[in-house]
């Protein structure tokens, strides 16, 4: 059954337009634009007509970056694929890219089948998935052939965690170069875990236990490290290269340098690096486990030079990493010891409100949110114009974005399945109004419309930042 649905009267921002515009749309699709009042488009009749007179009317968010139901330190992310993309669809995020993971001695495609089962007839909406590869081996590179041939086109690796996901040096060149071969893109975690490792045994042989200490012994010097040799290993392997959660000034001086050297080399940032700072990981009683992710939260002078690194194209794509824990019996797991704190934080309902909020601050332009939130992460991970834009043919995957509207972040108020919020008290300016994935409306004037079983797995084509 197919709904022709208008949105008339509202202000279409994407990327690269800003213009007084209707939108029909047919089939789950962009059929058309037209100005506003002009013939064409008030000639257009519609099942159903949607008022954005005032608003925004935006392309649906892409999370290139999160981690639904993923088990860590003896426990597991507090969000389901259900829970999680309905959060998502809330804070107008309409497309999720999720980590499906291997684990050391296994195949990709179990880890990848595993995660399948988990979001399969679960999401409020569309999804796809990275592939985490935890063991480097003959088997596996043949594997991450096969699966760029079928839509799963980007790989992380990590300098972190040893003994967990960590891959040596070696390990990472290999992969980086069948990525090289084969078109997939390596997504690097750059922290060099084994230094941090010494520093965390130190510190807690000191009895320094509280959460500050994660932030502290996490140092800013050891993720610039591992993003210059991350940078360095892709060279040699002729591979292009995304470091994910980039949240220190000296890692993006890294980035800056390798992509004015014409290097393909990309990089993302979160939130929270953008808004909050190591004031919150000093909170007392233990409050500071709430903000306990890697990399860590770093002193605020560093925000500047992230929200300049998004204006100046050093920084591409803002993602959540968005892998939540409750405060009471999970955060709690690292009492008295704060490398047993579960790292992650949520996000993924807060990311396009905060973004919005740059605009309103004066950091980025409007245009440059939804770039950044939207037609980017979809142009790296191969799925534009399809998710990312408001153009015929593209998804119709559409937000009406009340951008005077005022809003109080909080924990009673927001629908990720997590006993707080990061930005708890936090005034924003602008909220999202309704919501439509593939046509069909998700969040209706600031109702939940949308199901489980909505969003479909979505094969990704490679980086269209490399073709």
């Amino acid at each position: 059954m197919s709904t022709r649905t208008v949105i008339r009267g509202g202000l279409v921002i994407t990327a690269s337009d800003e213009l007084h515009a209707d939108v029909l749309i047919e089939d789950g699709r962009i059929a058309a634009l037209a100005t506003s009042g002009t013939a064409v488009a008030e000639g257009w009749t519609a099942e159903r007509a949607i008022d954005a007179t005032g608003k925004y009317v935006i392309p649906g968010g892409v999370d290139a970056h999160t981690h639904m139901e993923m088990p860590f330190g003896g426990t597991k992310a507090a969000d389901t694929f259900e829970t999680g993309t309905r959060a998502a669809a809330w804070g107008g995020t309409t497309t999720i890219v999720d980590f499906a993971i291997q684990s050391v001695g296994g195949a990709l495609r179990e880890g990848l089948d595993a995660w399948h089962a988990k979001a399969e007839g679960n999401c409020a909406v569309d999804y796809g998935f990275h592939m985490i590869v935890s063991d480097v081996n003959e088997d596996t590179l043949k594997e991450m052939d096969l699966l760029v041939q079928e839509g799963v086109t980007s790989f992380k690796q990590f300098m972190a965690y040893p003994g967990v996901f960590y891959s040596d040096d070696g390990q990472i060149l290999r992969a980086m170069q069948r990525a090289a071969d084969n078109g997939g893109l390596i997504m690097m975690h750059a922290e060099n875990g084994i230094a941090i490792d010494v520093l965390v045994e130190q510190a807690l042989a000191r009895g320094e236990r509280d959460p500050r200490y994660h932030g502290e012994v996490r140092k800013a010097l050891l993720e610039a490290e591992a993003t210059h040799r991350a940078i360095k290993l892709a060279q040699v392997a002729g591979a292009p290269l995304y470091v994910v959660h980039v949240s220190a000034m000296e890692a993006v001086a890294e980035l800056a340098k390798a992509r004015d050297e014409g290097l393909p080399v990309f990089g993302e940032t979160c939130p929270q690096y953008l808004f909050l700072s190591t004031d919150n990981l000093a909170e007392p009683d233990f409050e500071g486990a709430k903000y306990v992710c890697s990399t860590p939260l770093r002193p605020k002078e560093h925000q500047a030079k992230l929200w300049q690194g998004l204006r100046t194209n050093d920084l591409q794509v803002v993602s959540t990493d968005h892998c939540p824990f409750c405060f009471v019996g999970q955060k709690e797991l690292g009492r008295g010891d704060f490398s047993k704190i579960p790292n992650g934080m949520p996000g993924v309902e807060n990311r396009m409100d905060l973004l919005h909020q740059g605009v309103v601050d004066g950091h980025i332009s409007r245009r440059r949110w939804i770039e950044i939130a939207c037609a980017s992460p979809a142009r790296m991970f191969g799925l534009y114009p399809k998710k990312g834009t408001i153009a015929p043919g593209a998804d119709a995957d559409v937000v009406i974005y009340d951008p005077h509207a005022e809003q109080t972040v909080s924990a009673e108020t927001h629908h990720m399945n997590v006993d707080y919020s990061a930005y708890e008290g936090k005034r924003l300016t602008g909220r999202v109004e309704t919501v439509l994935s593939r046509g069909e409306l998700v969040i209706t004037e600031r109702e939940y419309t949308g199901h489980a079983g909505h969003g479909v797995y979505t094969p990704r084509s490679t980086s269209q930042y490399l073709n």
